[in-house]
């Protein structure tokens, strides 16, 4: 595992990251772990396992446990509208094109929006970031970013009908309010009460605790010259919202609780939090010949053009990325995983029964150099750490 450990130190040499988090576990044992670097460029404190760090687009499969806890009691219907519970998710047009004023043309859509359309990205949302109209949209409406937990940012058309295609979105927002309206509680109350409790997930909230802060590491914006300069925005702590796609902030020693959950069909800490079969659908590809397509930038700060495996195909559970086919790391088919926007990645490989993870707190998203520092540890593990 020197090899390993070489790997990451040389990145934070290079300036590739200021610091990095990467580990391997099995549902029950750590298999690797190394913690290299240090929290904010030019401090001393260094990065460590308990390290506090904005996961983003980790916060979605964590939301999409806690929504298939509902499912399991009969309070959230999988392929039920989803309107039932939230009325105003049966009132959504779908934006056709433009009039030849530049407004938008609105329908309905054909068929009603679903939690299952939610949690595989199906239901017609998109993000700004990734999709051109609808970065045009939010410019002329002025409206905030979804991860802001403002009401109004989640306020935009539908781009095509429910189950039509796959396109990344703040579908994951929609489905933390469905959490709400079937629980009666705030989602992150809802969270703490059954996942981050039961798993031991004790650095893991939508909001900073002062012990939580005083182990906070910095987001750092990549410039051009290749360096860094330290993102000094503001800290939400008050939502409208709490933003399950992508409020949370975690440690690697929680979000690795939550992994070794996953790979121990749903049981972790001694608390079992989802059934075997619901752990099993999860894992499953659940939006039918629908595949997962490359993220065009359309902001460049925050994001490259984003796609795992080009030429992989790739499908989406409930709520995981899938690779239908082996990948070029080695990972296996079937396997699941996501990733945060400030370069956070994990993946787990039901096949050969393990997980690993890799944290930084680098934008933009797939940034070259973090990306390429998280493929070649994932390689590195298949090819010195995983089980056979």
């Amino acid at each position: 595992m020197q090899a390993i450990d070489d790997l990451l130190r040389a990145a934070v040499a290079a300036g590739d990251v200021p610091g990095v988090v990467a580990a391997v576990t099995t549902g029950n044992d750590s298999l690797y772990a190394s913690a290299q670097g240090v929290r904010v460029l030019g401090g001393q404190a260094p990065m460590r396992f308990d390290t506090v760090m904005r996961i983003h687009s980790m916060t979605k499969p964590i939301v999409g446990a806690a929504a298939m806890q509902l499912v399991e009691r009969g309070r959230i219907g999988l392929d039920e509208p989803a309107a039932k519970l939230i009325p105003e998710l049966g009132e959504f047009k779908v934006m056709e094109g433009r009039d030849a004023n530049g407004e938008p043309r609105l329908r309905a859509p054909k068929s009603p929006i679903t939690l299952r359309n939610l949690l595989t990205h199906s239901a017609g949302f998109t993000y700004d970031i990734w999709n051109l109209e609808m970065a045009r949209y939010c410019r002329e409406h002025n409206l905030p970013r979804a991860g802001s937990g403002k009401d109004i940012a989640l306020r935009i058309p539908l781009l095509f009908d429910p189950g039509e295609r796959w396109e990344y979105g703040i579908n994951i927002d929609w489905a933390g309010k469905l959490v709400e309206a079937a629980s009666g509680q705030r989602l992150g109350e809802y969270l703490r009460e059954n996942l981050f409790a039961p798993l031991g997930m004790d650095s893991t909230g939508f909001y900073l605790t002062p012990e939580m802060t005083a182990r906070l590491a910095m987001v750092h914006q990549r410039g051009a010259d290749g360096g860094f300069t330290v993102n000094a925005a503001p800290v939400a702590q008050e939502y409208e919202f709490e933003p399950g796609g992508g409020g949370l902030y975690s440690s690697p020693e929680d979000y690795l609780r939550f992994m070794r959950m996953i790979l121990n069909a749903g049981q972790g800490n001694g608390n079992r939090v989802l059934r075997p079969e619901t752990v099993a659908l999860m894992s499953k590809n659940s939006m039918g010949d629908l595949r997962v397509r490359m993220l065009p930038t359309q902001n460049p700060a925050l994001s490259l053009d984003a796609e795992f495996f080009p030429g992989t195909p790739k499908s989406w559970g409930l709520s995981f990325m899938i690779n239908e086919a082996d990948a070029p790391t080695g990972r296996s088919a079937g396997s699941l995983a996501w990733a945060g926007l400030a370069n956070t990645y994990f993946w787990i490989d039901p096949k050969r029964k393990f997980a690993g993870l890799l944290m930084t707190q680098v934008l933009p998203f797939v940034d070259t150099r973090a990306l390429q520092l998280f493929t070649n540890f994932e390689t590195r593990v298949y090819d010195e750490i995983a089980p056979a």
